[in-house]
């Protein structure tokens, strides 16, 4: 290990970092937000909705993350339509692509993750609501969803931690992300060691730093559960106020 060399490639690596946090925070986002609609189809009554949603998570789930990303940057290319689109100065950003396919793979693990947190919220916590003039869209939106968002945190933080490691293939459609950098010094100087143990090293800062932050989050949302149990009408009334 030469300590020189990794104080002279350390600031591309920063460089790549910062194009890593942009990633994974938008994938995170969007992919989160994408789950909820998802997940309340999944869970549907219509079949209209929950087989193309069950279809998509099947997919997303079912197939390579690198075959999706290809897919998307190499793969609608191809396509003149796409090509002349408004949605081509998008489609030709490898970083654009990056973040629109881990997106959508995130929003299927997601999704399932939630729905399972929904199906086990208590029932008598729904019909309290509808017994006080609740419709079913403010059942879910009031009471259900804020406590299957409690119950599936730690489940997300882990996902969030599988998507940073995921994001590491991204240099593969020429992102230049952690790994896009440590490849790239990896190629001009032929050395191996410092760039991709440097690189791990920061993989791991970030894994961390997303591990506390969720335990954060989890400890915020979490305090009123250690004082005591509180009835079912309690609990209604605490989420029917905010």
């Amino acid at each position: 290990m030469d300590a020189a060399f990794i104080q002279r490639i350390v600031g591309n690596l920063l460089d790549g970092l910062v194009v890593t946090l942009i990633v994974v925070a938008a994938s995170m986002v969007a992919g989160n937000l994408l789950a909820v609609p998802l997940a309340l189809a999944r869970i549907s009554p219509r079949r209209w909705l929950r087989w193309p949603a069950y279809v998509y998570i099947l997919f997303m789930r079912g197939t390579p993350l690198i075959v999706q990303m290809y897919m998307i940057y190499f793969g609608l290319a191809q396509f003149r339509e796409v090509r002349q689109s408004f949605l081509w100065p998008l489609l030709r950003d490898p970083v654009w692509c990056a973040i629109i396919s881990l997106s959508l793979n995130t929003a299927a693990y997601s999704a399932e993750i939630l729905r399972g947190a929904i199906q086990g919220v208590p029932k008598g916590l729904p019909e309290a609501g509808r017994s006080i003039g609740l419709r079913d869209g403010q059942v879910m939106r009031l009471i259900t969803l804020p406590l299957a968002i409690r119950q599936v945190l730690p489940s997300l933080a882990n996902e969030t931690i599988l998507l940073l490691k995921a994001s590491a293939i991204v240099f593969t459609i020429t992102v230049r992300d952690i790994m896009g950098e440590a490849n790239i010094i990896r190629a001009q100087t032929f050395r191996t060691y410092e760039p991709l143990i440097t690189a791990a090293l920061l993989y791991l800062a970030l894994t961390f730093l997303i591990t506390m932050a969720f335990r954060l989050v989890e400890k915020r949302m979490g305090r009123h559960l250690v004082r005591q149990p509180k009835t079912i009408e309690e609990e209604l009334r605490d989420l029917t106020v905010r």
